[in-house]
């Protein structure tokens, strides 16, 4: 494949399958290519609006033989529907202060995101990740990334999040939180407070990975609305009644 911006070859590379995460006795397959320095921000750009995601210094997109449930999903920050519900979750959390601050692992940091796996993701793949593991997460890759921590008046961190600075908004990497915080829903709070950022920065759109139709652990995303994926055609807005967790068809 050529690359969009002097003319190199870029290659990509196919995983072999492997049992999917999201969807019980699937196989998933990714493609993949490596953000170098110099090209990262800008082949971010192009290749977070062509349905990829990144993972430290990794860009990749599933591609599934006998699957396409996975589909990059964003919010049009300008249209987005503010509920009741939202604005409860603002005002539990108006005791929180986020900064945005550079792209280095803490210590602590690593610590509240240790116990927020732990208590919630303890299969999941970043089970076990150590300092270091952390660090590359924070610190590999040449795209533009900040870290946004959020603190409580005592200064005490409660959440953060990994954010890639796109032309058109922010995508929201990774984020995590203090699981003895539940009645805050931090989880909807950052993503709530980075829609307010973008519309302050003029930017219309939050990216927000993939959403899985079928998918429990996918099914918040469709829980704001107006809601985007991407389709072969383009971008368009995910039905009422896609919302639905119902299982979706394999390709024939």
């Amino acid at each position: 494949m050529t690359h969009p911006f002097n003319n190199k070859h870029l290659p990509f590379f196919l995983t072999a399958p492997s049992p999917c995460p999201y969807l019980p006795g699937r196989r998933e397959r990714k493609i993949f290519t490596k953000l170098e320095l110099g090209d990262g921000p800008e082949l971010n750009d192009a290749l977070t609006h062509a349905g990829f995601r990144r993972s430290q210094s990794i860009l990749y997109r599933p591609a599934c033989e006998l699957c396409s449930a996975c589909k990059s999903a964003r919010l049009p920050v300008n249209e987005f529907e503010w509920t009741k519900s939202h604005r409860r979750v603002l005002k539990r959390n108006q005791d929180v202060h986020g900064e945005v601050s550079t792209p280095i692992a803490t210590m602590e940091q690593y610590d509240l995101l240790s116990r927020y796996l732990n208590a919630r993701h303890k299969e999941g793949d970043m089970a076990g990740m150590d300092f270091y593991d952390y660090a590359s997460m924070i610190e590999d890759g040449a795209q533009r990334t900040d870290v946004v921590e959020y603190r409580r008046a005592d200064k005490t961190l409660i959440a953060a999040v990994l954010i890639d600075n796109l032309k058109d908004g922010f995508s929201m990497v990774y984020s995590f939180f203090d699981p003895n915080e539940d009645k805050r829903s931090l989880g909807r709070f950052m993503i709530l407070d980075q829609i307010l950022h973008a519309k302050a920065q003029q930017l219309p759109f939050i990216y927000l990975g993939y959403w899985v139709q079928g998918s429990a652990k996918m099914a918040y995303k469709a829980q704001y609305k107006p809601i985007e994926i991407l389709e072969p055609a383009g971008w368009r807005r995910l039905r009422d009644e896609e919302r639905l967790e119902k299982e979706p068809p394999t390709i024939e």
